[in-house]
């Protein structure tokens, strides 16, 4: 089981990033994938999560990005997409996405001008 985040960088405030998450080595259609993300002296908090069809009734985004972040899946590429708009500096965190009990390694997100 192997899950590989992707497309972190620095972003001006105001700016875009969309992550990725591609797995393998498991039934990816099946399960639930999440979105955490952790900065430097906090805990690790959950982001989004989607159900494994995808359905727009079974996701649910953390207050702090409801209406700027998207998550989406590609159950054909095996990947999970976080679409981040609208970022501010306090969106800067190690992103992580965890599937079926595990993590995958992170990918900085740095939001400042």
């Amino acid at each position: 089981v192997q899950l590989v985040e992707s497309g972190g960088g620095l972003v001006q405030p105001g700016g875009s990033l969309r992550l990725s998450c591609a797995a393998s080595g498991f039934t990816f259609s099946s399960y639930i994938v999440s979105w955490y993300r952790q900065a430097p002296g906090k805990e690790r908090e959950l982001v989004a999560r989607i159900n494994p069809a995808g359905s727009s009734s079974s996701i649910n985004y953390a207050d702090a990005v409801k209406g700027r972040f998207t998550i989406s899946r590609d159950n054909a590429k095996n990947t999970v997409y976080l679409q981040m708009n609208s970022l501010k500096p306090e969106d800067t965190a190690v992103y992580y996405c965890k599937s079926m009990g595990t993590w995958g390694q992170g990918t900085q997100v740095t939001v400042s001008s």
